[in-house]
């Protein structure tokens, strides 16, 4: 029998439907029919697959419902693209042929180059006109969507050619012929260059960006920094990369760099990127507009995605020795070459940082969630699929490269909900439980996606950190209100999620999941996430509902975030 891509799910909102090439197009997506994943909106389908592509580094199949489908789709695209994660999509349009339309509706589901709506990001589309043409099509797509470094690609089927009678069905390729190549090795010559920059550096840096989920290549980092003697850093933007408990990892990772990690960046005189998102604007945030005095080796193939719609390709940083290559691959040459051995340049320089101030009260802050969620989780093993903004790095600790999946790539709202469901596919039936740590906002606006899990009983743990605010606009209104002499008292004003509040516990139950809270008194924290733990892990879909302060949150006045701009 011939070998068939490896697709146990598709993820698709029941609008969607393949027909005539339904068949053909489920034979070639595995040896047995791929289950089906119901969603009842086409961004979640498309955010299941990401946060299932965060656990696996595998793509899931994605249908969406014609050209509004792809546009309800396109933000949970961009952030996949981003996030640079393999998906392989199918939509459809309308008969190309006008002669085929049906009156009123085929005509304005249909759209001329339809891809056009997402190409700026995605790594390549296609809209094939014959059923063979098809087959070849999601064939290519696989190959390109897995091929390093990965993004989702988008295949478009016409309605017509769908329905059209086929005499027989069309040929299905020898997969095994049409794999995607291996990720990029560094060449000798490379890896020699890095060893002499290595062997001169009294303070190594490693920046710790994308990298592989698997437990050799995590070994493989940590060996590298201790052989290197090098201090290392991480990013709550991505996925866990290092053990935080390590002593070689002093700084707590942030979205923004932390004052710890500003010191060590600007101490350093060798940093080493392994893909690290957003280099030049690391750099920036220890040196100002300083130039940069360490030495910079930088490997990636990132930029072979870097387009001019997007801008996620950001700045340019300066690099003494790029290297287009995976990054795991980079460690590992780097162990079989032998680099050279610690040298003791780091003693005493990175510096303490004081924790951050309890609001104190009979108020929940964020580190006390934190730290409930440690207890209940506590002796279990488990997966933070998603942590809110105001989330400190200090509480957050992992030692495994699933203990912690990131961020959404793009900071698109609306993404965690079905990403938490992607994420809990993956790990059905893994011992390790997953749980988001969702903001109010970003569950308001996904929260159709918890269906699904209940639909598929799937065991996830949902904690909403519910500030009642789009809080981090609130601290962006403060920093003008004060820039422009106005009063801050205002801030609030068209942030505020109140008068009436939602009731997200009502809101989980109507949808089948259990539901708890609002959580608001600090003394029944510790019992309900307890209870929400244990129905979790024994295959329950859970939503706790916490009442948290957006005391301390660290995109205040002045810090990183709020001088970004970003919303």
């Amino acid at each position: 029998m011939l070998r068939r891509l490896d697709f146990p799910y598709i993820s698709l909102n029941p609008g969607a439907s393949y027909r005539g090439l339904h068949d053909s197009l489920v034979n070639l997506l595995g040896n047995e029919r791929p289950e089906m994943v119901v969603c009842l909106h086409e961004e979640h389908a498309v955010a299941v697959a990401h946060g299932y592509a965060k656990v696996t580094e595998q793509p899931l199949a994605v249908a969406l419902h014609s050209n509004v489908g792809l546009m309800h789709g396109s933000m949970a695209l961009f952030n996949a693209f981003c996030d640079r994660v393999p998906m392989l999509v199918l939509g459809a349009t309308g008969p190309v042929d006008a002669a085929e339309r049906r009156p009123w509706i085929d005509w304005i589901h249909t759209s001329a180059d339809q891809g056009a709506l997402v190409r700026d990001f995605v790594k390549w589309d296609d809209q094939p006109a014959s059923p063979a043409a098809a087959v070849e099509s999601v064939v290519r797509g696989h190959l390109l969507t897995t091929a390093y470094p990965s993004a989702p690609v988008y295949v478009c089927l016409d309605a017509a050619m769908q329905e059209a009678p086929m005499d027989e069905p069309p040929r299905l390729p020898d997969l095994d012929r049409h794999q995607p190549p291996a990720a990029p090795t560094p060449g000798p010559a490379e890896v020699a260059a890095a060893i002499e920059l290595m062997g001169r550096a009294q303070r190594p840096l490693l920046l710790i960006g994308r990298v592989g989920r698997g437990e050799a290549e995590w070994d493989q980092r940590i060996a590298l920094a201790q052989r290197l003697g090098a201090l290392v850093l991480t990013d709550l933007k991505v996925a866990a990369g290092f053990p935080t408990a390590h002593p070689l990892h002093p700084a707590d990772p942030g979205t923004f760099l932390t004052p710890a990690g500003r010191a060590l960046v600007r101490d350093a005189d060798l940093v080493v990127s392994l893909d690290w998102v957003d280099l030049a604007g690391t750099l920036r945030q220890a040196y100002g507009d300083d130039p940069v005095a360490a030495r910079v080796i930088h490997c990636s193939c990132d930029l072979t995605l870097h387009r001019g719609w997007s801008k996620d390709h950001f700045a340019l940083p300066p690099v003494d020795l790029a290297i287009g290559a995976h990054p795991d691959r980079l460690v590992d040459a780097l162990l079989s070459a032998g680099p050279p051995a610690a040298s003791a340049g780091w003693d005493g320089r990175v510096p303490e940082v004081a924790a951050a101030e309890h609001p104190g009260g009979d108020v929940i802050a964020m580190g006390d969630l934190a730290a409930s969620l440690r207890r209940a989780l506590e002796g279990r093993s488990a997966c933070l699929v998603r942590l809110p903004l105001g989330w400190q790095g200090a509480d957050l600790d992992v030692g495994h490269p699933l203990d912690y999946l990131g961020q959404d790539g793009g900071a698109g709202l609306a993404s965690g909900p079905g990403m938490a469901v992607g994420a809990a596919l993956a790990l059905r039936d893994d011992e390790r439980l997953p749980v988001a740590v969702l903001g109010d906002g970003d569950l308001l606006m996904g929260s159709s996606a918890l269906w699904t899990a209940a639909h598929h009983r799937l065991p996830l743990l949902v904690v909403v950190a519910n500030n009642r605010s789009f809080y981090n606009d609130e601290v962006h209104q403060e920093r003008v209100a004060l820039r422009r002499g106005r009063p801050v008292e205002n801030r609030w004003i068209g942030q505020h999620i109140r008068d009436p509040d939602p009731d997200l516990a009502t809101l989980a139950r109507s949808m089948g999941l259990q539901g708890h809270g609002p959580i608001d008194d600090p003394g029944d924290l510790d019992r309900v996430l307890s209870e929400a733990v244990q129905a979790a892990s024994a295959g329950a879909t859970v939503l706790v509902d916490v009442r948290v302060t957006p005391h301390g949150y660290p995109g205040g006045p002045g810090a990183e975030r709020a001088r970004s701009g970003a919303g």
